[in-house]
């Protein structure tokens, strides 16, 4: 098992962060990367509730990521599991929004990846996630 941190500084408040990463409404607007259309999302933000996201591949196959929430500690941390498709292994994924000057830094921590292949497909997968989400707030103020 192995374990992935990608960090990157977006210029907006944790809590505009966290709102955007958990409203299904927002989350199709900015979530994936370049390549990929998300088609829906839904979420029931409390610990124990789940939440599910589609994501359309430029092939057209949609691939789904589902979860449930570990801890909630609105603006400033996520915890859930994460699990590609139905029979995909259960990783973990932590969130912080930490405030910076002129903005929040934005820290993806991804474990419980099963081999390095994985752990590089999730790396590209996340830099394309915050690239969005950070196009996105600052479409958005």
């Amino acid at each position: 098992m192995t374990r992935l941190t990608i960090r990157r500084r977006i210029n907006a408040t944790p809590e505009r962060l966290f709102d955007a990463w958990t409203r299904p409404e927002e989350l199709r607007k900015w979530w994936g990367p370049e390549s990929v259309t998300c088609i829906a999302a839904e979420v029931d933000l409390r610990v124990g509730g789940r939440y599910r996201i589609g994501n359309q591949l430029p092939d057209g196959s949609v691939l789904w990521i589902s979860g449930e929430f570990e801890r909630i500690e609105r603006p400033s941390r996520l915890v859930y599991t994460w699990r590609l498709g139905e029979a995909g292994e259960s990783e973990r994924v932590t969130v912080a929004f930490e405030p910076r000057p002129g903005g929040s830094e934005v820290v993806v921590t991804h474990e419980r990846i099963a081999d390095a292949a994985r752990r590089d497909q999730h790396e590209a997968g996340w830099l394309g996630c915050l690239d969005a989400l950070g196009r996105y707030v600052v479409e958005q103020t």
